[in-house]
């Protein structure tokens, strides 16, 4: 979409602005100066001011000046986690050459919806569905959603979507909280979760979580395939493999966050000081 065609909130722009003028001065800004800088009217200035104070976004100082505040680190060490995972991802995948003709896909899960942050399809992949990073599908459809949501209890479950499941896909779409959480149930037992043709017609796709040092799901990562290239035989290697790649993936991320001088432990050390 043109960027000049959308219409921007005035209260989060404005909000935003005055986290990027925070984040730049060398110098903590008073509440004068973040007004008569971003030329905003002072009692704009202190309202919002006060808002982002108690979202702990911004912290007010002794002398009335402001600093950023630790929420911001939490979107931080979230974006950086992210992004290590996809890297580490594509990094394992360059090296898995066991599953020609299957696409590989990395999701992180927000609300009833999976994100797409990574996404590999082979060059003789199907074409029934074109992944891709930033698109979004309902999680209760897909392998790496169900995955995500196997991590919660029913009861967790059964308040995400304590108004229905979304519109199904395709036929086979899982239609009732009911069916979806006998689904999970079985995806503990197994370790792995599947979506059989549930997002798309005649793709079937395995899936597995990636996991932090607290043992909970920070990625998912699947493979797709197309469901008649799909044996029994092969049934048991492709899940084999993209369990393998999330364990490794879940290794290499727990050596991350536990490396020293990474972001999340000196943050951790720095609040408990």
């Amino acid at each position: 979409m043109d960027q000049q065609n959308t219409k921007l909130v005035p209260a989060v722009e404005r909000a935003t602005r005055i986290l990027d003028y925070v984040a730049r001065n060398r110098n903590h800004p008073t509440l004068s100066e973040l007004s008569r800088e971003l030329r905003m009217a002072k009692s704009t200035t202190h309202t919002l001011c006060q808002t982002l104070v108690e979202l702990n976004l911004l912290i007010r100082r002794s002398d009335q000046t402001y600093q950023l505040g630790p929420h911001l680190m939490r979107w931080s060490n979230a974006f950086a986690r992210q992004s290590d995972v996809a890297t580490e991802f594509a990094s394992i995948w360059d090296k898995e050459t066991e599953m020609p003709g299957a696409t590989i896909t990395l999701t992180v899960l927000e609300g009833s919806e999976v994100i797409y942050i990574a996404a590999r399809n082979s060059a003789v992949s199907h074409s029934l569905v074109d992944f891709r990073v930033g698109m979004r599908l309902p999680a209760a459809f897909t392998a790496t959603g169900k995955s995500f949501l196997s991590y919660m209890s029913d009861f967790e479950v059964k308040r995400l979507y304590s108004d229905g499941l979304p519109e199904p896909r395709t036929k086979h779409s899982v239609q009732s909280v009911d069916k979806l959480l006998g689904e999970l149930n079985q995806i503990r037992k197994l370790g792995y979760s599947i979506d059989n043709q549930q997002v798309a017609d005649g793709i079937i796709c395995f899936g597995a979580s990636v996991l932090d040092s607290r043992n909970a799901p920070i990625a998912g990562v699947a493979v797709s395939l197309l469901i008649e290239d799909v044996t029994e035989e092969d049934r048991e290697r492709i899940i084999e493999n993209i369990k393998r790649i999330a364990s490794r993936l879940s290794v290499r991320m727990f050596d991350l966050t536990e490396r020293p001088g990474t972001l999340g432990p000196l943050f951790q050390c720095r609040m408990s000081e």
